[in-house]
This record gives structure tokens, C-alpha cells and sequence, in this order.
């Protein structure tokens, strides 16, 4: 699956996935963001450039939170997370997309965000740390998503 071309080419989230792609609809796509620290860390991300949630129609709105609701599921039932974070921030990149992110109490930043500062090194890496391997976890995250 290609990422959508709809939107601006100045927005990182209409130009590109914005992560490993895994499922696309028609208003929505799902990706794993690559990062080290966080290798539990998804988006849900419009197709179309919005910036606000409100600014969603009721149906988008609800449908987006199923998608939201089916990946935080999986994460919780796969990974027991000491916690799982959303946000839907936006500052940097205001193209609405949601956060979903598993966070262990043994994470490089907790109980901090993961945007705030280290807390501690951790060892063995992140990933290895999981008890799954990410591409099994990815599509288990796509066959939720696909029925929500």
C-alpha cells in the first residue's frame, strides 16, 4: 500500500506514510513509527489534511476512535503496557493523526512522555524487550484494524 498523495506537499503526513505502513481505508491509515526507544508507537492518521478533530464529520470522528480503540486492544492483550498513551497533538505537523503508543514501567522516559527527557538507558534494547517480534505484532494490529 502506497501512502495517499491527497493533501499538501509541505506536510510530512500528506507527502509521505509518516511510519511503516500497515492498513489503509478510505479515511483512514494505520503506521508503526521507527523508533528505537518507543518500537510499540502507532499512528492513526487521516487521509485528508485536517487539522482539528472537531473539524471531522461525526462518522470520521467515530470511526477514527474505533481504529484508535482497536489498536490500544491489541497492544494491551499482546503486551500488557504498564500504560498506553494516546495523543493527538499536532503542533509540529497539524494534519490531525493519533498517538497510540505502549508504555512499560522499564522504558527509556518513564513515567515521563516520550517526548520529555531520558530517564534511564535501557538494556537489552526496547524491542527485545517485548516478547514479540514487531512484524507479527503489526499484523495483528492490521486485522484489528481491518474489522473496525
Amino acid at each position: 500500500m502506497a501512502a495517499p498523495a491527497e493533501g499538501r506537499s509541505d506536510c510530512e503526513l500528506c507527502s509521505s506514510a509518516g511510519g511503516r505502513l500497515l492498513w489503509s481505508g478510505s479515511n483512514w491509515r494505520i503506521v508503526r513509527v521507527q523508533d528505537a526507544d518507543f518500537p510499540v508507537f502507532y499512528r492513526v492518521i487521516s487521509i485528508r489534511h485536517v487539522r482539528e478533530f472537531s473539524d471531522l464529520p461525526a462518522l470520521e470522528r467515530q470511526h477514527s476512535m474505533e481504529l484508535v480503540c482497536a489498536v490500544e486492544r491489541v497492544l494491551i492483550e499482546q503486551l500488557q503496557p504498564t500504560k498506553v498513551n494516546l495523543a493527538a497533538l499536532g503542533n509540529m505537523t497539524p494534519h490531525l493523526h493519533w498517538h497510540v503508543v505502549a508504555r512499560f514501567d522499564w522504558d527509556s522516559h518513564f513515567p515521563q512522555p516520550i517526548w520529555g527527557p531520558r530517564q534511564r538507558d535501557v538494556e537489552p534494547a526496547a524491542v527485545l524487550r517485548l516478547g514479540i517480534e514487531l512484524e507479527a505484532l503489526d499484523g495483528l494490529v492490521a486485522a484489528a484494524v481491518s474489522g473496525a
